[in-house]
């Protein structure tokens, strides 16, 4: 499917990259800037997967979320079905699965009586900092729809709203159900 024999190509020296069907758009275009924080989420849940490795069960749903990820990336860098292949786009089931996963580590935690700083163990800390950047990439994704004439699959936001949310609920697992949250006090 990929085949990479070289890696640069000087065809972004000009500032513009191309994408899937061919187009090409300036590095700063708001749907390359989407495209880069999905990818920076993604590094962040590899960082995360460092610290995961002695939980198999959460490692395991990580690799899955990374390689989701990638086809999230794909369905971002093919802006229209116009092309000689099939489109790779995100599906229901992927963030079904998401949900399916969130009420499954959510269950056994007690529920929040207080905000809660993105503190505890480095697996939590790292989990924190990963959902900090997926919700940023969800940003990004609701201001590219903003654009005129952009469109995004209708699974995407929902997938990057419903990650967030997963990586907070895996924080708090990963702060032993929740016991060890570091919780907010106002004005300390």
């Amino acid at each position: 499917m990929v085949k990479l024999n070289k890696i640069y190509t000087r065809t972004g020296d000009d500032g513009t990259t191309g994408l899937a069907d061919g187009s090409r758009r300036l590095k700063n275009d708001p749907r390359l800037v989407v495209i880069g924080s999905v990818d920076e989420t993604n590094a962040a849940i590899g960082l995360v997967r460092l610290y995961s490795a002695a939980r198999p069960d959460l490692d395991a749903l990580l690799a899955r979320v990374q390689n989701d990820l990638f086809d999230l990336g794909a369905d971002l860098a093919t802006p229209s079905d116009d092309i000689s292949w099939p489109p790779i786009r995100i599906k229901a089931h992927q963030v079904t699965a998401l949900e399916e996963a969130l009420d499954a580590y959510n269950e056994p935690i007690a529920p929040l009586t207080s905000f809660i700083l993105p503190a505890g163990s480095p697996l939590s800390a790292h989990l924190h900092m990963a959902r900090t950047i997926a919700r940023r990439a969800e940003q990004d994704c609701v201001t590219l729809l903003k654009v005129e004439g952009e469109a995004v699959g209708p699974e995407v936001v929902k997938y990057l709203n419903r990650l967030s949310d997963l990586l907070f609920v895996l924080a708090r697992h990963a702060n032993d159900q929740g016991r060890a949250d570091v919780l907010w006090v106002p004005s300390k």
